[in-house]
């Protein structure tokens, strides 16, 4: 567990950082953050400095420099570099979300039936979420678990997404998922 305190705006930054890194795989520009999380770029460069400081983020400098996140920024964040991650796909509206994977997903009340809900903690976007929409997880690579549900909300600084279960299952041993 990281011993480093985040403001919700640098948790925020710092998420984007990881993920447009992810998605790149080269140095990020602090106006592709700040378009990421709806900032001026002047804020992600004074945010950037504070970062820097705390060893989350490293400078790239030059024509196609920009910042990467270091090792550091992923405890601190409680993230696992993931590199050979299993895939555990996620579908909004019925359609598949490139580049979003499944990072943990919490059932937070299962034990009161009628109402269900399930933190999603992804990694990529979750800008194009909207309260209402379709969201379906899974299947998760060991129990093979499928979670169709509703969103409830989003939670920006942890970069989940909070769903009211419609339907939930998990096939047992010897039984294959249904398409």
């Amino acid at each position: 567990m990281s011993s480093i305190e985040l403001t919700p705006s640098q948790k925020k930054i710092l998420e984007a950082l990881i993920n447009l890194y992810r998605e790149s795989e080269s140095a990020v520009k602090g106006e592709q953050i700040a378009e990421e999380v709806d900032r001026n770029p002047g804020t992600i460069r004074n945010q950037m400095q504070s970062l820097k400081a705390l060893q989350l983020v490293e400078g790239v400098p030059g024509p196609k420099g920009g910042y990467k996140p270091t090792g550091t920024a992923y405890d601190a964040l409680e993230i696992q570099e993931m590199d050979q991650a299993a895939d555990v796909p996620l579908r909004h509206e019925g359609q598949s979300v490139p580049g979003a994977n499944v990072q943990e997903i919490d059932l937070t009340s299962v034990h009161h039936p009628e109402l269900c809900r399930a933190e999603i903690r992804l990694q990529g976007s979750i800008s194009d979420f909207h309260e209402g929409d379709s969201v379906a997880v899974g299947p998760t690579p060991l129990s093979k678990l499928l979670i169709e549900g509703t969103l409830d909300g989003k939670d920006d600084t942890n970069n989940s997404l909070i769903l009211t279960i419609d339907r939930m299952r998990a096939p047992a041993e010897g039984e294959t998922p249904k398409k």
